[in-house]
């Protein structure tokens, strides 16, 4: 692969894993759209880590996401299993048969008009069959097209969007989407609603085999695999399929790094006690086997907590959002991965998946935390100093892992990012003889500044922190949640509000190994132990063993004695 790049496969389990990934494919479309100078060197993160080149049978050059997607029967609305770019299989396919033929066709959601004029602008198909696909920076792709019109602005309206495929403007290969016929989206009944049942996903022979063959497909194409990002749902039946697929991929590719990302979606209620004892039960068992096979494995919620009594949702100082909405909060917890990910994604000197992962789960520590800061608030003619003196301690971030809030706990290990600040606001520009306002405004350089932050808040953490030019993009189909004091590249200003839509924002993310997941992890375990599970036999019956339940809450109490603190308390 050009550029010897590290590359990473990704799979995308569940629904709301399906929201936080169409957010995801469509921010990394959008940075490769961005334009840029013909002088400027090429960015500095890498998209031949997540995509792939191909062609068509037709011979067109694409540039697709290295992906396996599996989601349930009903989820795909007008989107097809095989994407748009490679022609319809069923069609294309010499039939034999000569004589009567009768085709049962399922009625499609229709497609939302703003996004079909989104994706034409990413192609078109034309009259001999052919999808002429825009081109890619850095060479890929064929002649930009000249006829394609520019999009209208687009943002989906809440009531649009039934389903993550609603909003994808990415064209998947189609060995991409692996359809769970089995289990269905929509109604009560044949859900997958059950750790067990996702087990026995893959368990079954031909989902296995199907599985496998996607994965060769992906991975003997690659020159140099660092390993495979997992974004699955944890609340429901997806978590047993993921800790399924996490092991097999530790089984097959042995030494590769695998990163899980296990997606909660927002508050929920108090109503639905077997729904909420599922999502507890859901929730425990994946942390525990997912941690067991993965190299890191990291909860990622916008809801306050994990257990049973419900807490308030986090707030951002910036962002005005509905947490009961998959699209809103999807979005943000895509920029915030689109911002920890960062560093194996890198053009020069990457931090590959499995170092990040063994430089936070040292000592037995394989769950991890997140954090961010959306957006960065940094106003226009203020230095990034200005900005961290201003923002004041860790505490000062937003969590996003449902671990509560980090004051009074105490950091092990930590990644962080910063993206998107101009250059020229990286150091302190007072003249020259100006008191210094704190020791950030001597540092010469602005990772100087951002490791001398995080220094003073943490002198005895590990740290590793990067500082990227490059802003995490938000355009349509984003979402527009941000307050009306930002500007078009996400500065908080003062005055009326220019009406720009935010296109960009600067963001500041972290992963961290941290005593918070002590209380979080044993209080979980506490609460499943006082249940008489007896009374959920359904889920037992599922395919969870009493025993085998037993041991995984023993496995979720070790777990958490791992992060007992030790001192350096976060302010």
């Amino acid at each position: 692969m050009a550029g010897g790049a590290r590359e990473v496969l990704t799979l995308q389990l569940g629904h709301f894993a399906g929201f936080v990934g169409a957010h995801w494919w469509n921010q990394q479309d959008a940075a490769l759209c961005a334009p840029t100078g013909a002088k400027e060197p090429p960015g500095e993160l890498c998209p031949d880590v997540l995509y792939r080149t191909g062609r068509t049978p037709h011979g067109q050059e694409t540039y697709t996401p290295r992906l396996i997607l599996m989601d349930l029967k009903g989820s795909l609305s007008s989107l097809k299993q095989e994407g748009g770019l490679y022609g319809d299989r069923q069609l294309d396919a010499a039939i034999a048969w000569q004589g009567k033929l009768t085709t049962h066709r399922e009625e499609l959601y229709p497609q939302i008009p703003g996004l079909q004029d989104l994706l034409s602008a990413e192609g078109v198909l034309s009259s001999d069959g052919i999808w002429r696909v825009k081109s890619i920076p850095n060479g890929k792709g064929p002649p930009p097209l000249t006829t394609a019109a520019a999009p209208k602005p687009f943002t989906p309206t809440e009531d649009s969007i039934r389903v993550w495929s609603d909003f994808l403007r990415v064209h998947l290969h189609p060995r991409s989407i692996c359809m769970i016929q089995k289990y269905n989206h929509d109604g009560e009944a044949g859900r997958l609603e059950a750790f067990g049942q996702g087990e026995s996903i893959l368990k079954e022979p031909r989902c296995l085999e199907d599985v496998e063959d996607r994965l060769h497909f992906y991975v003997e194409e690659c020159d140099h695999l660092q390993g495979f990002q997992i974004l699955c749902d944890l609340h429901n039946g997806f978590s047993g399929l993921g800790a399924k697929a996490a092991e097999l991929l530790r089984d097959e590719y042995s030494g590769r790094g695998i990163i899980t990302w296990g997606l909660l979606p927002g508050p929920y209620s108090r109503g639905d006690p077997l729904k909420n004892i599922y999502r507890l039960l859901n929730t425990a068992l994946g942390l525990v086997h997912m941690s067991a096979h993965s190299s890191l494995v990291c909860p990622l919620s916008l809801g306050g907590g994990l257990g049973l009594r419900p807490e308030p949702p986090v707030t951002f100082p910036h962002l005005h959002y509905d947490p009961a909405l998959p699209f809103h909060c999807g979005a943000i917890l895509a920029t915030a991965l689109d911002t920890v990910t960062a560093p194996y994604r890198l053009r020069s000197s990457p931090v590959f998946m499995a170092h990040l992962a063994d430089m936070l789960n040292f000592s037995g520590k394989k769950v991890a935390t997140a954090a961010a800061t959306i957006p960065f608030p940094l106003a226009p003619g203020q230095s990034l100093p200005d900005a961290l003196v201003q923002l004041g301690g860790a505490a000062a971030w937003t969590p996003l892992s449902a671990c509560g809030s980090p004051s009074g706990t105490c950091c092990f290990a930590q990644s962080v990012v910063l993206r998107g600040l101009d250059r020229a606001c990286h150091t302190s520009q007072l003249a020259p003889g100006t008191p210094l306002p704190s020791p950030l405004h001597a540092c010469a350089t602005g990772e100087d500044v951002l490791a001398r932050y995080l220094q003073q808040q943490q002198p005895t953490v590990r740290s590793s922190a990067h500082l990227l030019l490059a802003p995490c993009m938000v355009a349509p189909p984003y979402p527009q949640l941000f307050s009306p004091g930002l500007s078009q590249h996400g500065l908080v200003v003062d005055g009326p509000p220019s009406g720009a839509a935010v296109e960009s924002i600067p963001v500041l993310g972290a992963l961290c190994s941290s005593s918070s997941l002590n209380r979080t992890l044993g209080d979980l375990a506490r609460e499943l132990t006082k249940l008489d599970v007896r009374r959920w036999a359904s889920f037992l019956a599922a395919g969870v063993e009493q025993g085998d339940l037993d041991e995984a809450l023993q496995e979720l109490h070790s777990l958490a004695q791992c992060y007992r603190s030790g001192g350096g308390l976060v302010d």
